[in-house]
């Protein structure tokens, strides 16, 4: 068995702490394999009945590139419209996205039709398919910090419309669209907190003792 000590476990912290939701990416090249190299990272996250449902797609065409961007600025514009007053004005403001500018983009997805795993633990919770590559990307995004290198999640986007311009299987439910490259500056803080958009609870705010 593999002992990690103090020092590790200190230094651990700090990769949580440091780790962001990056929007705003230098324009520096990412290093040869780097995406392939978190991938692989990734497929060592837990999965439910050992399923590995992840598929992942590295998104290099220009052409592909600009209609999620497209896509992204749609989405958003709908986005402000739900908002009014003060907090539309405020979300107006906000970057939410790093596409134009990360010189990686990946989109991952759950294959729900996988018989990997043989169904094992998802009779009675379906949903942890999805679960596990959540867990996946996770993995990804600690990695990647690791490596000084900035990783972002962006939501604001059609799942259908990502379908369609991946062209991927109707099967495979689509998890996220991830902006990878390395960050323009460095923060322990969210930047939606810099922004006073919200602010971190604490544990107690979220833990119940039965």
């Amino acid at each position: 068995m593999v002992a990690f000590d103090d020092t590790f476990r200190r230094q651990l912290h700090e990769l949580f702490v440091w780790r962001r939701d990056v929007r705003r990416f230098r324009s520096d090249p990412l290093p040869e394999r780097a995406i392939d190299r978190l991938i692989e990272t990734a497929c060592l996250s837990p999965s439910v009945g050992l399923s590995q449902p992840w598929r992942f797609v590295i998104v290099d065409d220009a052409a592909r590139r600009r209609a999620v961007i497209d896509d992204f600025r749609a989405c958003n514009a709908d986005a402000l419209s739900c908002y009014s007053g003060e907090r539309a004005a405020r979300y107006a403001t906000l970057k939410l996205s790093g596409l134009e500018q990360a010189p990686g983009h990946l989109a991952v997805f759950a294959d729900k039709a996988s018989d990997i795993g043989h169904g094992l633990g998802r009779a009675t919770m379906p949903e942890t398919t999805e679960y596990s590559v959540v867990a996946a990307i996770t993995a990804m995004w600690l990695a990647a910090r690791a490596e000084g290198i900035g990783l972002g999640w962006v939501s604001i986007l059609s799942p259908d419309r990502m379908h369609a311009i991946l062209d991927v299987p109707e099967t495979w439910k689509f998890i996220a669209y991830l902006c990878i490259g390395y960050p323009e500056v460095e923060c322990a803080q969210p930047e939606l907190q810099q922004a006073k958009w919200e602010h971190r609870r604490g544990t107690d705010e979220f833990t119940l003792r039965r």
